[in-house]
């Protein structure tokens, strides 16, 4: 069979001509004159190339070929009935859906986790996939529909991306609370000589924006360790006297011996968005997750 030749039309009509047994009432019943459904009648006996529904005493009667039609395309259609209207009505209590999520470990520890947790409560059939968020590669994988979600800094160059800004981050520094180095009021002379961690989310590189803004007042830190995620920085930190730059949402999550020290003159920060396609803007399921992951940020 050419299945380029079968159109949702022609599949509603069959559905009612089964159910009917007659063309004037499956006519009725699709809102469609009886010519037209003759038609498309013929145009189903010719892609099945079968007679489908036969003349009889009263009304018609189906085919065997018709007799084994009839249940694939009642399901087929409910479920696409199905599909469609879930994409308008969402009862949260009782959906099934996977929504996956592209975040860094920060994000997973700031966002994904409290989302979770509310999710048991409200939405228990609702599944979170977590995938590594890569720069590099996160638009396509929201075109493609390989991710539904991602947790990232907003960018100009991706203005086609649909995106919820959720808040600003800053930073603070932490280390171990009984730090010899660490006090209130470390000037920007004092931070630079502390040993430091780094984040870097790609690999291996010892610099991130906080240095090219020491850079333009003449400062350059001692970085000693490259770490690739951010959960590993207050373990290492609690055990040594190396000091670390986190996000400040991070510590939410954090045991509490590490000491936190603000750094007022350090005006770096970086926003927090969602960012999704176009191609599950309007699916209600999806909605209703990035509206809750708002609400968990910014509680009203």
């Amino acid at each position: 069979m050419d299945t380029t030749r079968i159109d949702l039309n022609l599949l509603l009509t069959l559905e009612a001509l089964l159910a009917e047994q007659n063309v004037t009432k499956a006519a009725v019943r699709l809102h469609l004159s009886q010519p037209a459904v003759s038609a498309q009648l013929n145009r189903l006996r010719d892609l099945f190339d079968d007679p489908l529904l036969i003349p009889a005493r009263r009304g018609m009667t189906p085919t065997a070929k018709a007799l084994e039609l009839i249940i694939p395309v009642r399901e087929s259609l409910e479920q696409l009935r199905h599909t469609l209207q879930s994409h308008k009505d969402f009862h949260p209590e009782r959906a099934n859906l996977t929504v996956t999520i592209s975040c860094t470990d920060y994000t997973q520890a700031a966002i994904v986790m409290p989302l979770v947790l509310a999710l048991r409560q409200q939405a228990p059939g609702v599944r979170i996939a977590v995938r590594a968020y890569n720069p590099a590669q996160f638009e396509q994988q929201l075109a493609s529909g390989e991710v539904d979600i991602a947790i990232a800094s907003q960018d100009a160059s991706k203005a086609h991306l649909r995106s919820r800004h959720l808040f600003d981050e800053t930073y603070v520094l932490i280390g171990r609370r009984d730090h010899p180095a660490l006090k209130e009021n470390l000037t920007i002379e004092e931070f630079v000589e502390l040993e430091h961690v780094v984040v870097s989310p790609t690999g291996g590189s010892f610099t991130t924006p906080v240095d090219d803004a020491l850079a333009t007042f003449g400062h350059k830190r001692n970085v000693v360790m490259s770490a690739a995620t951010f959960m590993f920085v207050p373990q290492i930190v609690s055990v040594s006297d190396l000091v670390a730059l986190v996000p400040r949402r991070l510590l939410l999550t954090q045991p509490q011996e590490l000491r936190v020290t603000e750094l007022p003159w350090l005006a770096e920060q970086f926003d927090v968005s969602l960012v999704w396609h176009e191609r599950n803007h309007g699916h209600a399921g999806h909605r209703w997750v990035r509206e809750l992951i708002a609400q968990i940020i910014s509680p009203t």
